[in-house]
C-alpha cells in the first residue's frame, strides 16, 4: 500500500487522473471502477476538463460502478447510475451501454447480483478502481462486519452511512436502507484501487485501514492485502497517521520510472 499525502483535494484529483490518464495511453479499451460520493467528484471534473481540454479520450473505456441503492426508481436523481452520468460519463465520450452498475430494481436480487459480476469477469476484470472511505471505514457500501471474501450482494446500511447520505436525499427519511455492493473480494481483484479521502472527519477510517490490523471492523483494511493499492490524501484525512512523516519521505524520494 502506497500512501501519499498531498495539501488538498486539487493535487489529489490531479495525480488521480494522471494515473487514469497513463492507463488509458497503455490501454484505451481500459475498464474502469465508478465509485460515487463526494470523495472521486474532483477526479471527476479533473477528468472531463483534461477531456475537452486536452482531448483525453474515454471511446473505447468500459465503467463498472461500485454500488447502488435498493428500490430507487429508474431515473431518481440520487441512484448511483444517475449520479455517474451526471458527474462523469455524459461529460467525457464513453459509450452509455459501455458503463454498467448492479440494478438495484431488480425483481431478483441475488441473479441480478450474479449477472454483475459475470459481466465483469466477461470485460476481464476491472483495471482502475476509484474508492472513497465512509467515517466508519466502509468502501463501497461494505458495511463494517462485512466479510473479506465477499462478492457483488444486497447489504443493510447502519444508520450512520444512512446519516453521513442523508445531505444528498435532503432528509434522513428518504435514504434507503438497503443497497447492492461489490464485495471486499470483487475489489480486490481490480489490478489497480486508488482511495481517496480528505477531511478530518476521516482521519479515524484512514488511520485504521492503513496502519491498524485487517479486520471486518474496518472493510477498508483490506487493501493492506492488495498488491497495488494508491492511498491519496489530504492533511487534515492523514492527521492521525503515526507513520505520516514516513510517507512523505517515500513519496518525495520515490524514482522517477515508478509511477503511481
Amino acid at each position: 500500500m502506497e500512501v501519499v499525502i498531498l495539501s488538498g483535494s486539487k493535487p489529489i484529483a490531479a495525480l488521480a487522473a494522471d494515473a487514469i490518464g497513463a492507463l488509458l495511453q497503455r490501454k484505451p479499451d481500459a475498464v474502469l471502477g465508478l465509485a460515487t460520493g463526494s470523495s472521486p467528484l474532483p477526479v471527476y471534473n479533473e477528468l472531463a476538463l483534461r477531456h475537452e481540454r486536452d482531448g483525453l479520450d474515454f471511446g473505447q473505456v468500459r465503467g463498472f460502478a461500485l454500488d447502488e441503492y435498493v428500490g430507487l426508481p429508474s431515473g431518481h436523481p440520487e441512484s448511483y447510475r444517475e449520479v455517474v452520468r451526471r458527474e462523469f460519463t455524459e461529460r467525457v465520450n464513453i459509450d452509455p451501454a459501455n458503463v454498467l452498475g448492479p440494478d438495484g430494481s431488480a425483481a431478483d436480487v441475488p441473479a441480478a447480483c450474479r449477472s454483475f459480476e459475470d459481466a465483469l469477469r466477461r470485460a476481464g476484470g476491472v483495471d482502475l478502481q476509484l474508492l472513497g472511505v465512509g467515517t466508519d471505514g466502509h468502501i463501497g457500501f461494505n458495511e463494517p462486519g462485512s466479510s473479506l471474501a465477499s462478492r457483488t450482494r444486497i447489504k443493510t446500511l447502519i444508520e450512520q452511512t444512512r446519516r453521513d447520505n442523508a445531505r444528498f436525499f435532503g432528509s434522513l427519511s428518504k435514504v434507503p436502507h438497503h443497497v447492492l455492493t461489490q464485495g471486499l473480494g470483487t475489489i480486490l481483484e481490480a489490478r489497480h484501487v486508488i482511495l481517496i479521502a480528505t477531511g478530518a472527519q476521516k482521519a479515524q477510517a484512514v488511520r485504521d485501514l492503513v496502519e491498524g490490523p485487517v479486520a471486518a471492523i474496518c472493510p477498508a483494511s483490506v487493501l493492506q492485502l492488495h498488491p497495488h493499492a494508491t492511498v491519496l490524501l489530504d492533511e487534515a484525512a492523514a492527521s492521525s497517521l503515526r507513520l505520516a512523516d514516513y510517507y512523505r519521505h517515500s513519496y518525495e524520494n520515490k524514482p522517477s520510472w515508478q509511477g503511481l
